[in-house]
């Protein structure tokens, strides 16, 4: 199956927009694990375990595995979500960005060591540095094009001069993916949650892509205003709510809460759509 077949595949079966961000940070980790960075495979799995029914997608970000050499445990997660929700796609949040033979390495990476089935990429040096992703058949690439952070405006918000009608970069970006850099339909967006026109915005530019959408929940995105702005019956968006459900409890019921707020999440997200 394409990862865009998963997708699909997932939000059906789940009822599902949610996507659970794996994001470990062991000072965080509630009582008995915490501060161990040898645990972050355990605690990882206790999330995944009890939430792999109520998601559209699993989220690791590579970053909080590398700062503590913890990447050999993210190879073992990837094999137990592989086993334990085989039906449900995995996002590498990697943030990729780079071009040539760099970037082919940085895609044997993501695709055969660690065998997600789509990863998250900086567009910002070009086609050449996305197109590497691409030769990987079926699996999926979302290029960043209007991030949840406020620095964000500093170059994405900025007007393009000598392009048509002076697009903002994002705009350009979300262009580039619905056109002529999806070439094998396996391209989508990251938009924030803490911009709902700009989601729309993206989303009239881009009506048939996925969006991968961040932001809701600890960063304050608006669940409701979000899903209005992206979700379109026929192209899915993936919400990411990352340290709502794994902090939902610092204590020993850390396992069930989680469970619980990825429930409170997924069903916000479902009556958003009316």
């Amino acid at each position: 199956m394409t990862f865009t077949d998963m997708l699909r595949g997932a939000a059906q079966a789940n009822r599902s927009m949610l996507c659970v961000g794996l994001d470990p940070e062991p000072t965080r980790f509630p009582a008995g694990l915490q501060g161990d960075a040898n645990k972050i495979y355990d605690f990882c799995a206790a999330i995944v375990d009890a939430t792999a029914d109520l998601v559209i997608a699993f989220k690791p970000q590579i970053a909080y595995f590398s700062a503590h050499r913890a990447e050999g445990q993210l190879e073992r997660l990837m094999e137990h979500m592989r086993r334990a929700a085989p039906q449900v796609p995995i996002i590498l949040d990697a943030k990729r960005g780079d071009i040539g033979s760099t970037a082919e390495q940085y895609a044997k990476e993501a695709f055969e060591r660690y065998g997600a089935d789509a990863v998250t990429l900086s567009p910002f040096m070009g086609f050449d540095s996305v197109q590497p992703y691409l030769q990987y058949e079926g699996k999926g690439a979302f290029l960043l094009c209007r991030t949840s952070n406020p620095g964000g405006d500093d170059l994405q918000n900025q007007r393009i001069a000598g392009l048509p009608g002076e697009p903002r970069l994002y705009e350009h970006v979300a262009r580039l993916a619905q056109g002529p850099w999806n070439l094998n339909g396996q391209l989508g967006l990251v938009v924030g949650a803490t911009y709902p026109h700009e989601i729309a915005r993206v989303r009239e530019l881009a009506p048939t892509l996925p969006l991968l959408i961040p932001g809701v929940g600890a960063q304050g995105g608006d669940a409701e205003a979000t899903v209005r702005a992206g979700w379109r019956a026929d192209a899915p968006i993936i919400v990411s709510s990352s340290r709502a459900v794994l902090y939902a409890s610092a204590g020993g019921d850390f396992v069930a809460a989680a469970r619980r707020e990825a429930e409170r999440t997924r069903a916000l997200l479902q009556a958003a759509r009316g």
